[in-house]
């Protein structure tokens, strides 16, 4: 079986360069890969294309990316909380491409599967349809959409194994499961790994072989984007 792990996000993205389209799995701030988007930033890596949900916040996730401008293109499906996001998306400092989630997360399933487009009703009749191929399907028309095509997919799970399987928890399996293995390489980090052999085969969310670089991340802060409690009363 394949070793896939590495000693460290240092030598997984040690090859990542300027001007690539990388994929970052998450939802919100949940699920994100904290190491690697750290070690994006401390590389100073610029000309990013970033595909994934949307940015984080402004002082934490892809925020600290828009922050330093290493970000020249966004693809997601939600601004969110992001204010410094808003900002350079209205001011034209940072293209922005916004695609409905759920085309979103077909067009990175696609990628995975080596499927290159799909027709979809979502965002006929909107901007999101401007130049794109329509055909009618059962009396409804439907827009192309072609499937990713990203230099690297960096994924966050909780349980790994060195031969690259992985264990998702909960909301955390929105778009990293879809995107590992939907670009040439996929580096996942996760919060503890196992060797192989040691993970049950029925609790495998993605399989190795969609993975080319496994680490072990540590230090994860896994904030909360809006925190809501119950009131004393």
């Amino acid at each position: 079986m394949i070793n896939k792990k590495v000693a460290g996000v240092k030598e997984a993205l040690a090859d990542i360069k300027n001007d690539m389209t990388i994929m970052l799995g998450g939802f919100g701030l949940c699920g994100i890969p904290e190491n690697s988007i750290a070690e994006l930033v401390e590389k100073n890596i610029t000309g990013l294309t970033c595909i994934s949900n949307n940015a984080g916040v402004d002082n934490f996730g892809l925020g600290l990316l828009l922050q330093k401008r290493q970000i020249k293109k966004m693809i997601s499906s939600y601004v969110g909380e992001n204010a410094e996001f808003e900002r350079q998306m209205l001011s034209g400092e940072l293209e922005v491409e916004l695609t409905p989630q759920g085309t979103l997360a077909e067009k990175c399933r696609a990628a995975q599967m080596g499927i290159p487009g799909f027709y979809t009703p979502a965002g006929y009749g909107t901007e999101v349809a401007e130049g794109k191929e329509v055909r009618e399907f059962h009396g409804k028309p439907h827009i192309l959409e072609l499937a990713f095509e990203a230099d690297f997919a960096i994924v966050k799970a909780w349980k790994g194994d060195e031969a690259g399987n992985l264990i998702f928890k909960g909301t955390a399996r929105n778009f990293n499961a879809c995107m590992a293995g939907a670009a040439k390489i996929t580096v996942a980090e996760v919060e503890e790994l196992v060797p192989a052999g040691q993970l049950d085969p029925n609790e495998i969310h993605v399989p190795g072989i969609f993975v080319k670089r496994i680490f072990q991340g540590k230090n994860y802060e896994k904030r909360i984007e809006q925190r809501t409690v119950r009131s004393k009363n």
